[in-house]
């Protein structure tokens, strides 16, 4: 019998055809944790505002991979060596970076599982992988971890102008429908050079730039925290953490095998283990849905309640404001709630809260995006930019919001 032909080629609605480069990482892709990712979405609950946003971790992975194979041919046109060895590091690395996603991205992070990133978690799972694969991802996880001696193999993983941006942006924007996120991700990565082991632009590329960073400072603002998304994200990570309330009292609830788990136990960085690393590669969306279908008829007033206003999208009232609510205007809100619904102290934080959150679309104090001038001089692009907006893209906006039932 013939082998089984590894070097397939995928289409994609954003860049065309992707060839995958070689055996190895063909064999990664066909991994059942990698393969979860189709069932973990990109972008959280944020199709209940974009019907379209449906595409989901395995999509942005491969189109990861696919921008950085661009950017490994672009560096090597200019004379920028690069071994085998390291190009496919490179691909793995970014093929990987967000395996450790939970079911609907972040709300894991900040319920079900405690003082654990998805950073690590995807950690633990190159190791994992590693070991299966025979030593074969040791040069990913040194590039992963920022360990390797080559500093821009990094800057391409995770920097401010990185792979992984490059290509959320652009999809995002696409299956949103939102075309201010359309960025030129093939001309930013054309204009990459390296100097002194730095990632760089080259100085006809800094409009490319500019557009990148509106294109992000508009797509935070009008998608990622959409006031919708917001109270519906906030909800969710409010159904697990009643759920794993409940569950500590003894309450018995439907769940699956693996969801059931995170809900009986304490996870946090202490004591994630390979078991509990199994058992994670098991959770996905779908584990969240449907315990979320049942719950939706249970006695607990506070569980049903929040679980119907996801599946049926009658969610919360949000106001999104520039200043924060006062303490009595908040207080009066949780009164009026708790004599309307008869809540406890307890049951109405769950359905009046307030939080805050903000946006920066670019850090000049951190390793910022550096440009390339004509002449050899290597500057930070709010220096090289004479775009105005860029100074005022490097300032953290700030906002304020609050929760509450629609009916009050």
């Amino acid at each position: 019998m013939n082998s089984n032909n590894k070097l397939k080629i995928l289409n994609d609605p954003i860049y065309g055809f992707i060839a995958i480069p070689n055996e190895l990482i063909f064999d990664v892709i066909q991994h059942r944790y990698f393969q979860r990712l189709r069932r973990v979405s990109q972008m959280g609950l944020t199709y209940l505002v974009y019907p379209g946003a449906h595409h989901t971790r395995f999509h942005h992975a491969l189109g990861c991979m696919y921008l950085m194979d661009k950017a490994i041919k672009v560096l090597r046109f200019k004379k920028v060596v690069i071994s085998e060895d390291e190009a496919t590091a490179l691909l793995l690395a970014i093929l990987l970076h967000d395996i450790g996603h939970g079911p609907f991205s972040h709300a894991m992070e900040h319920s079900i599982v405690e003082g654990i990133t998805h950073e690590e978690i995807s950690l633990h799972f190159m190791n994992v992988l590693n070991e299966e694969f025979e030593g074969k991802l040791s040069l990913a996880i040194e590039i992963f971890k920022g360990a390797y001696k080559r500093k821009f193999f990094n800057q391409l993983i995770s920097g401010q102008l990185d792979m992984d941006r490059a290509d959320y942006l652009k999809r995002d924007s696409f299956y949103t429908g939102v075309a201010e996120g359309n960025i030129n991700s093939e001309r930013l990565i054309t204009m990459l050079n390296v100097v002194d082991d730095e990632l760089v632009v080259e100085e006809k590329g800094i409009y490319s730039v500019e557009k990148f960073l509106l294109a992000r400072r508009l797509m935070y603002w009008q998608v990622y925290l959409h006031k919708t998304s917001l109270v519906a994200e906030s909800l969710l990570v409010r159904v697990l953490k009643r759920a794993k309330e409940l569950v500590d009292k003894g309450v018995i609830l439907e769940a699956s095998e693996s969801f059931d788990y995170f809900l009986k136990h304490k996870i946090d960085a202490s004591n994630f283990d390979n078991s509990t690393l199994e058992i994670f590669s098991k959770l996905d969306d779908y584990d969240i849905v449907a315990a979320m279908k049942s719950w939706v008829t249970h006695e607990d007033v506070v569980l049903s309640n929040l679980s119907r206003m996801i599946i049926n999208r009658n969610l919360l009232k949000i106001k999104l404001t520039n200043t924060e609510i006062s303490t009595a205007e908040f207080a009066a809100l949780e009164q009026k709630t708790k004599q309307k619904y008869k809540l406890s102290d307890n049951e109405v934080s769950y359905f009046v809260f307030k939080s805050a959150v903000s946006n920066q679309a670019y850090s000049s104090t951190k390793e910022g995006i550096k440009i390339l001038s004509k002449t050899g001089d290597v500057c930070d692009v709010s220096e090289a930019s004479d775009h105005l907006n860029l100074k005022v893209l490097s300032k953290p906006v700030k906002k304020y919001f609050v929760c509450y039932p629609k009916e009050l």
